[in-house]
């Protein structure tokens, strides 16, 4: 029987913020997941996966000492917002340098940050991996929490983590209920060459059908897009002959920056929406997307998840010193609150957002287009809009 204070079950990219965050804390921790991360050649293309970092997430990689290998793998600033409804007056946008900011936040691949966050942990001393690794079976005690793995090893911990996904293994085994819903709508994501350069610039546009985004890489002339459409738009978009898909995202971009032609395969997967019932039991807590999903139209996503990682880290830390059990689901109660309410808001926003921008009705569009301008128009409206999309006021204490 192997023993650790901490076992983290999923080596993504906030089970490893988890694990890298309780380093030199007093506590052991080891982290399960089914497949390492493999090693991308300088030159590789950029992958179709990636996230908006903003400054809350981008705090806590810098307190984890990865945040200058992520910038250094190509992670680009992005310094400006612009958010329109197509064929019509409704906008918003926002830059940087009127709000007295460095930038906005960052584009990041998703490997890249993963692969950080890897090496980082691979590095500490109190932290084991252990890969691959794929749980078999698991039993709560009053003491500790035991976990088996398919090749027979079996290990303790006073507190499990399920940073599993988004289908976590050990949510289900603990019985925790899980509300979901369908978008109804699937993304599909790609890279796009534009004609004129993107000018670090993160731009999304509403039109009837769907949600179409433009996320700014290091390349000048390279974007990543999520565009969410309905389920059968997305296989036509998909399946459709490339230079129709050019013309057709040209023309749903309103050629904000001219002619697009795509630089990579296209991949579409579903949109869900979920939120545990509890993020926390009776010796363990739940992280990131096992917790909860969200739709990508604001790109707060992996933010959410980080925010959890950096809540629980506080968390364990200070029942630690204090001397409490690390594993009691009382004493766990308060990282629950703090980020199923969080989380509630998000996701409430989010389906707020959803549903008014959801379609071509005349007076939901005048709605949502008087909307925008108030935003854009009105004094102190944008910095706090700015705020909470850089994650400031969702900092736990630690961090701040």
């Amino acid at each position: 029987m192997q023993t650790y204070d901490v076992i983290v079950a999923g080596g993504g990219m906030v089970g490893l913020a988890v694990a890298c965050g309780l380093h030199g804390s007093g506590l052991s921790i080891a982290v399960l997941e089914r497949e390492a991360p493999v090693a991308q050649a300088a030159d590789a293309q950029p992958a179709l996966r990636v996230s908006a970092i903003n400054a809350a997430s981008e705090r806590l990689l810098q307190h984890l000492d990865v945040w200058s290998a992520i910038l250094a793998a190509g992670a680009s600033p992005y310094h400006g917002m612009e958010v329109w409804d197509r064929d019509s007056f409704g906008r918003i946008e926002f830059d940087d340098v009127h709000q007295g900011l460095p930038h906005l936040g960052h584009i990041g691949e998703n490997r890249v940050i993963h692969q950080a966050l890897w090496q980082k942990a691979s590095e500490l001393n109190d932290v084991t991996i252990v890969s691959p690794a794929e749980l078999q079976q698991v039993a709560f005690g009053d003491n500790e929490a035991f976990v088996t793995l398919a090749d027979g090893t079996m290990m303790s911990a006073r507190l499990l983590v399920a940073a599993d996904g988004a289908n976590s293994w050990l949510r289900n085994k603990a019985d925790i209920p899980l509300a979901f819903w369908d978008y109804e709508h699937h993304a599909l994501v790609a890279n796009i060459r534009t004609e004129q350069p993107h000018g670090s610039v993160a731009r999304q546009v509403f039109h009837g059908e769907g949600i179409l985004a433009f996320l700014p890489l290091s390349d000048p002339t390279l974007c990543s897009i999520v565009w969410s459409v309905s389920p059968q738009e997305a296989t036509r978009l998909q399946s459709m002959p490339e230079a129709v898909f050019n013309q057709q995202l040209s023309v749903a971009f309103d050629l904000r920056l001219g002619l697009c032609t795509l630089e990579s395969e296209r991949k579409t997967f579903p949109l869900m929406g979920r939120y545990a019932r509890n993020f926390a039991a009776h010796r363990l807590a739940l992280v990131g997307d096992a917790a909860h999903t969200i739709h990508p139209l604001a790109g707060q996503g992996v933010n959410l998840g980080f925010m959890d990682a950096a809540e629980l880290i506080g968390e364990v830390k200070r029942l630690h010193q204090q001397g409490k059990d690390i594993g009691q689901h009382l004493y766990l109660r308060r990282y629950e609150r703090s980020r199923k309410h969080s989380a509630a808001m998000m996701l409430a926003g989010m389906q707020g957002f959803r549903e008014l921008f959801d379609g071509n009705n005349p007076a939901k569009k005048l709605l949502r287009d008087i909307g925008l301008s108030l935003a854009d128009n009105l004094p102190g409206v944008k910095p706090r809009l700015l705020k909470q999309a850089m994650g400031l006021n969702d900092l736990p204490e630690w961090l701040r």
